[in-house]
């Protein structure tokens, strides 16, 4: 099939003076392009993925470069077969990236790491004395991360902080490498760092995305896909040797698939491959596959009967109240 379409990347910080304004007027703009995908707004800037035909997010980047506001602004870009999302949705928000950090919030034009280029990364990485910390959510380093690189055992970006000072022993002394997915969690949490009195502190400029298409990097000493938040879920970067790390949630084989618990309540998401799925009603634990609201029973419209035979495999029994 072609690729007729294009997903954008992008963030860029600036003084928004009023984001519900500006929410509401960009979406109607990006609806006129028929554009889908998710765009957050706030007093700090812009932070946005998007797909559509080639034309029309050609007009879109146009427009954005034109705007005063995003002056320098930055487009990583995707070829694709379709969409990539299925609505379009533009959001204010508190925050581009939600840290919290309230009194101890950082402006990263004023404060943020070393941007190192994918080639100054590759090395930096390499040298002594070097840290390398991942400022993602751990389900996305569990299918893919830099090689050596630190998962923090954290649920959610806003814990980042708190984790680091709880460790803080670990990164003493030490060169500080930190990367995301494209680059904007790093500009606020690298200048963190630096506020935190960590003095030598770099970030990975354009994030994972862009490393994996430098022309000279290639991607090398990444392990596994990248996730990313649409309807793809995972993307190649390594295209010198490519692995899998990513290891399904149920019997640890080496799996790249995400799903998301069929529990609305629960939602989790796993590393499952397709047979899992079925096996485990996509229930990431016994009591989420015979939820009342469970999704894989309702989307396979499975009875009583054919939801009890279904755990009669696994030995679970649903409760008698159903």
């Amino acid at each position: 099939m072609s690729k007729d379409y294009r997903v954008l990347l992008y963030y860029y910080y600036t003084t928004i003076e009023d984001p519900e304004g500006f929410a509401k007027e960009h979406l109607a703009f990006c609806k006129s392009l028929q554009l889908k995908g998710r765009v957050l707004v706030a007093k700090e800037g812009i932070n946005g993925t998007v797909s559509g035909l080639k034309e029309h997010t050609d007009a879109y980047m146009e427009a954005m470069k034109a705007n005063p506001l995003f002056d320098g602004i930055i487009f990583k870009v995707d070829e694709e077969e379709q969409h990539v999302f299925k609505k379009m949705h533009v959001r204010p928000r508190p925050e581009l990236v939600t840290l919290r950090l309230n009194e101890d919030d950082v402006n990263p034009n004023e404060l943020t790491g070393k941007h190192l280029s994918p080639k100054e990364w590759r090395e930096a990485m390499l040298e002594e004395d070097t840290v390398v910390i991942d400022a993602r959510n751990d389900y996305e380093y569990d299918v893919g991360h830099f090689r050596g690189a630190i998962r923090p055992d954290i649920k959610a970006f806003r814990e980042l902080p708190d984790w680091i000072r709880q460790n803080k022993e670990q990164f003493e002394n030490k060169r500080i490498l930190t990367y995301c997915t494209g680059g904007i969690r790093c500009e606020k949490f690298s200048g963190w760092l630096k506020k935190e009195g960590f003095e030598d502190v770099a970030q990975l400029d354009g994030g994972i995305v862009t490393y994996g298409k430098d022309p000279e990097v290639k991607g090398e000493l990444w392990d596994g896909k990248c996730y990313v938040f649409d309807e793809r879920l995972t993307v190649p970067i390594n295209h010198v040797a490519p692995t899998v790390v990513g290891k399904d949630y149920f019997d640890g084989k080496p799996c790249e698939r995400y799903v998301n618990c069929a529990n609305p309540e629960c939602n989790k998401q796993i590393l499952c491959s397709e047979e899992n799925e079925h096996k485990y009603l996509r229930g990431c634990t016994p009591e989420c596959r015979v939820h009342p609201r469970n999704l894989y029973v309702k989307e396979h419209q499975l009875s009583p009967e054919e939801h009890q035979a279904r755990l009669d495999v696994l030995g679970e029994r649903l409760p008698a109240r159903l």
